[in-house]
């Protein structure tokens, strides 16, 4: 099986753009408490969808039900997981509550948004072969 690395280089094209963006007014407005909430934020949704980018290769050439167990069931464990670590990283490491919660929102519907063009795209690429 030959792994897909456009979506990984997509995601972190987006991670790279999105934090250039974001730079100046994190270090011109922000505290060092800001900035790190911000940067945990971005890197635990980074490796969150990288989660999702593995299921989708793995469930790819499976059956149906095994790929919606491993993509759709993997998106709705996922949550529930970003959701425990996202309380402990308030309630454990007291990380800024708006910066970690924005950082990881803003990352995460970008990055599942790019999931899903992604599924799209592995899905006709196999109806057409």
């Amino acid at each position: 099986m030959k792994v897909d690395w456009s979506f990984p280089r997509q995601i972190f094209l987006a991670l790279a753009v999105i934090g250039c963006a974001g730079i100046y007014p994190l270090v011109k407005f922000g505290s060092n408490e800001i900035i790190q909430a911000a940067i945990v934020g971005a890197l635990f949704a980074t490796v969150n969808v990288l989660l999702g980018y593995a299921a989708i290769e793995y469930s790819l050439g499976k059956s149906t039900t095994t790929f919606f167990k491993f993509v759709i069931g993997g998106m709705g464990l996922r949550l529930l997981l970003m959701a425990v670590v996202l309380v402990l990283l308030v309630k454990v490491f007291q990380l800024h509550v708006g910066a970690l919660v924005g950082s990881m929102g803003i990352f995460y519907v970008i990055f599942l948004t790019l999931e899903i063009f992604y599924i799209q795209k592995k899905i006709n690429n196999k109806q057409q072969s």
